[in-house]
């Protein structure tokens, strides 16, 4: 039986320029528990139609047996009519969802029969067949497929509902003991195992000793145990770095034992500051918030499933980050993500045919996050978009969450005897090799081939009960440990878990969505809203009870061992069984080669490089363009779509001023009603520094994460940093060289500012090849730079905007004519030239010093100067303020060559560790006695007009606009519909 529902009036879909949508229609396919009359199958369709399939007064139903309605709708439209569905297995939100209501409705209202489940699909009515646009626009064959009404929709829609093939339950026996190298590397490769040769080897060693072979089962696990994603190889691995002058003679070599150990965790230990709570050890980084509550921040990634189908990696991506806050009994308060896309004005026709447009990546990532954030009601508070040709291919998603929990909440306790629990969401076929699939460079048919079945869809809905769920058996201690079902699905949760015990698990047990799941699909699937417990026997009734309660599925799949050993049945066959000390310990080390080259240093007159035509005037455009850049650019259309206020306690919100669309610094959250302490989120990143030299970039990720952070209030004494690479592929020596300088940056600027890392991520081999010219395209060296902090008095925090007319504008720092891989630098076509360095000791200086004074009061509005500059900078404060600014610049703190300092050096040289700092007169005094012992100067003034004007150098106007125009160039939309 099938609904479908219309808007009354005509719906156009624009869904590109040329409109080939006249309208949509959504299809509910109901499958009922038994053979029932056609009668009472409609009228229980027509009891549910107006009530959870459309709402009556906008839209209208119709109702009868899917093929006739469909048959009948087809009769009554000239239009060429196309049905399209998700793929069978694919995991269809709507329909569960509907399900779910439809067993709700069933409670209270008699007469409605038992129904099985529910699938959904769309009708689109086009102007012309147009096979390209439908993939363009409509559908990504990926997961979803299509039928035209003209077509076999019998077949169609018989298909949505009995696919599943019958599953054998055994597990099957892959012969590699005696086998040679190529044949190791076939397995892995056509397997999609992502193990190297000597990995493999590793493997075909044990099983010789265990005088067998493994199985399906054993080989898979032990494949997700092994990724990239998983384990860190990479930074795990012993790397022989060299380093070369600009002619290619060694001028520096070393080993380093691992890039982990040595440049991320090794600080954070050294430092031992006494409020972390937790680094690196649990799914999430926790930090002390006050006397009684805990803090925790994780950051992912989803770049490969992103890109192939970007809203449900992205939606995913925030559901799985989500998770590893609820994986350490914390609640949730506030949500930050930051996406780098291919740049808008990108073709589509020059893409090649596996490769999505940068708008269709950009749509589905941005509703995605949108999607899970505001269903599980979670503020979306903090986050950057970035635009780069290099990302064209390989979008990068990351996904943060910030939790809080009671301090001394979050149990580890897991004892022998304890049940393995599963609760949450059910398997299915989604999300299988997710975690092996993220090491490989997409492009290719055998990733085409394979891609289907790594992309997830997910459901909040099932994730927001269970969070739900999880706080209320935290607060009752009803579970001695908890982790999330993430990479790997139950195969990483249960073996992480168990690893000091052992366990054994009935993989029948485990509830599916649907019949015919292999024990090795059933093990690996990364299907989404899965959580894992163990529950002490005694603690199981009260458990199932809440579960009841709050409406979760829970089921007990096994049980926690003493023997050290992963045992895995299903239906009385035991079809896995591997020692843990193996499973965990038995991966061979990398050896790893890193390199180098350093540049040719240049001595570039920047005079005569840059402002031979009009030397000190003409500023008007530049900054109008640069405003204009899509990575400067308002990003107030996506953050909209966002619900920020959500949980009432965001203090400063993404959008700050006076028509509250000024770009905020940073995010201040009050996490607790009860007391005027708060949370501060913010973020650093800027990968076109890195085409010069990564270890600065990585430098200035971290500054411009903390300076966002001071600039609203925090206290720099109390603040933790995560780290997430984005890189290519680190077994190209040139590749890892890069990634080693960004680590190695991260070790001496964390100990420069003793401020520890708490957690990170990597995600490497984002690389396409592509399939027609075997072109290698590889991101640009990426690091996300992640920053929590304290605050304490939300009532201190400040703003970006501009506050009152008569003000002064100081700025704090030394500018230096760093205009390497700058904004300014790109209008001109260029990248090289001197890359923004970070003066650790100034820095510090600066910090401290700016959070005193607002600490003190004594500071009215406050930006950071990052990308753009301080042109870019000051422009920001007046769009958002709504006042005019007129800025002399003739005695600006500078450092350098007296030839480069130049008006465009002074404007956009992206120097950081600087600030725009607005105070009002009578507290003059007293802010410059708490800048004593930094670099500052008094450049400027509010206006009460809207007025923008600079003064150079030659004391001349160089710049004059009004703020009309500079908002009209900020806010052009980042595509062009």
């Amino acid at each position: 039986m099938a609904v479908t529902t219309r808007q009354n009036h005509t719906e156009l879909v624009n869904y590109s320029p040329n409109g080939l949508v006249i309208s949509r229609s959504r299809l509910y396919l109901l499958e009922f528990e038994n053979e029932i009359e056609r009668e009472l199958a409609e009228n229980a369709a027509r009891k549910v139609a107006n009530t959870l399939f459309s709402d009556p007064v906008i839209e209208e139903a119709n109702i009868g047996p899917a093929e006739a309605l469909l048959k009948s709708l087809n009769e009554t439209s000239e239009a060429f009519a196309l049905l399209t569905a998700y793929r069978p297995g694919v995991t269809d939100t709507t329909g569960e969802s509907v399900f779910i209501g439809y067993r709700v409705l069933a409670e209270h209202e008699t007469g409605l029969p038992p129904l099985k489940r529910v699938r959904t699909a769309d009708l689109y009515l086009l102007k012309e067949n147009n096979p390209a646009y439908v993939r363009q626009h409509l559908i990504n064959e990926l997961i979803q497929e299509s039928v035209a009404l003209t077509g076999d929709v019998g077949k169609f829609l018989d298909h949505q509902f009995h696919f599943e093939h019958s599953a054998k339950g055994l597990a099957r026996i892959i012969p590699i003991r005696e086998v040679e190298e190529a044949e190791l590397e076939r397995i892995s490769r056509d397997g999609l195992l992502a193990l190297s040769l000597a990995e493999m080897q590793a493997i075909q060693a044990f099983f010789r000793q265990e005088q067998r072979d493994p199985t399906d089962v054993e080989l898979e696990t032990l494949a997700q145990t092994w990724s990239e994603h998983c384990v860190h190889k990479t930074f795990k691995a012993r790397v022989t770095y060299t380093e070369t002058d600009h002619t290619g003679e060694v001028a520096e070599e070393h080993i380093i034992d691992g890039l982990f150990k040595e440049g991320i965790a090794a600080p954070t230990h050294q430092m031992n500051k006494k409020w972390i709570i937790s680094a690196f050890v649990d799914n999430a980084g926790i930090i002390s918030f006050d006397r009684h509550h805990d803090l925790s921040f994780k950051a992912e990634t989803h770049n490969h499933p992103s890109a192939l189908e970007p809203f449900g990696g992205a939606n995913t991506g925030l559901g799985g980050v989500i998770r590893d806050i609820m994986a350490v009994s914390a609640k949730p308060i506030a949500n930050t993500d930051v996406f780098c896309f291919g740049m808008p004005d990108t073709d589509p026709a020059t893409l090649p045919t596996d490769v999505l447009p940068p708008q269709r990546v950009f749509d589905g990532v941005v509703g995605g996050v949108r999607d899970y954030g505001n269903k599980m009601g979670i503020p979306t508070v903090n986050g950057a978009i970035l635009f780069d040709l290099g990302y064209v291919a390989n979008p990068l998603v990351f996904c943060g969450t910030v939790g809080i929990a009671p301090h001394g909440s979050h149990p580890s306790n897991l004892q022998p005897g304890d049940l393995v629990v599963v609760v949450g969401g059910r398997t299915g076929r989604d999300g299988i090799h997710g975690a092996t699939f993220s090491s490989i460079e997409l492009g290719g048919e055998q990733v085409a081939a394979e891609a289907g079945s790594v992309v997830q869809i997910g459901n909040p809905i099932v994730e927001k009960k269970t969070l739900d769920l999880i706080l209320k058996a935290r607060d009752l201690k009803l579970y001695s440990a908890i982790t999330d079902c993430g990479g790997g699905g139950l195969s990483s949760a249960v073996g992480e878990m168990g690893k000091e015990t052992g366990v054994r698990v009935e993989l029948e047990k485990i509830p599916l969505k649907y019949a015919g799941l292999e024990p090795w699909e059933i093990w690996l699937s990364e299907a989404q809203e899965r959580m894992l417990l163990a529950i002490h026997p005694a603690n199981l009734d009260k458990f199932m009870e809440l579960c009841k309660l709050e409406d979760v599925e829970a089921t007990v799949v096994g049980e926690f061992t003493n023997d050290k050993t992963l045992t895995l049945n299903y239906a009385g066959n035991t079809v896995g069984s591997l020692k843990m000390d193996f499973l965990h310990d038995g991966l061979p080390r990398r050896e790893l080669s890193a390199r180098w080259q350093r540049r040719a240093i240049r001595p570039r007159n920047l005079r005569a490089h840059y402002e031979h035509h009009r030397p000190y005037q003409g500023y008007e455009n530049v900054l109008l363009k640069i405003l204009a850049d899509p990575n400067i650019a308002s990003k107030e259309q996506v953050i909209r779509l966002y619900d920020h206020e959500v949980q009432g306690g965001t203090v400063v919100k993404p959008l700050v001023g006076q028509a509250n669309d000024g770009p905020s610094d940073a995010a201040v959250i009050r996490p607790l009603p009860d007391s005027k302490r708060g949370v501060v989120i913010s973020n650093g990143i800027n990968p076109r520094y890195s085409l010069i030299d990564p270890y600065h970039m990585a430098a200035c990720a971290i500054d411009e994460a903390v300076r966002n952070a001071v600039a609203v209030g925090a206290d720099i004494k109390h603040m933790a940093l995560l780290d997430n690479f984005c890189w290519g592929n680190p077994n190209v020596p040139e590749r890892l060289g890069e990634l080693t300088r960004a680590v190695m940056a991260c070790r001496d600027y964390a100990l420069a500012f003793s401020l520890p890392f708490i957690s990170g991520k990597d995600s490497l081999n984002n690389e396409y090849k592509d399939p027609a010219t075997g072109k290698r395209i590889a991101i640009p060296g990426t690091l996300l730079v992640s920053a929590i902090a304290i605050i304490e008095d939300v009532e201190r925090a400040v703003t970006m905007d501009l506050k009152q007319p008569g003000n002064l504008i100081y700025i704090l720092g030394r500018t230096r004519p760093e205009l390497g891989a700058s904004y300014y630098s790109k209008l001109h076509g260029l990248i090289d030239g001197e890359v923004p360095k970070v003066e650790a000791g100034s820095a510090l200086r600066n910090f401290r010093a700016l959070s005193k004074a607002i600490h003190e009061g004594l500071v009215s509005s406050c930006h950071d100067l990052s990308e753009g500059g301080l042109a870019v900078a000051a422009a920001e404060m007046a769009i958002a303020g709504g006042y005019g600014m007129r800025l002399d610049l003739l005695h600006l703190p500078y450092s350098g060559l007296r030839r480069d300092r130049t008006n465009a050096a002074i404007l956009f040289s992206e120097t950081p560790s600087r600030f725009l700092i607005e105070v009002e007169p009578d507290k003059k005094e007293a802010f410059e006695a708490a800048m004593h012992g930094t670099i500052f100067a008094r450049i400027g003034v509010v206006l009460e007009d809207d007025e923008f004007s600079i003064t150079g150098l030659s004391s001349a106007t160089m710049l004059r606009l009004h703020i009309g125009a500079l908002k009209a160039a900020w806010k052009e939309p980042l595509f062009a519909r």
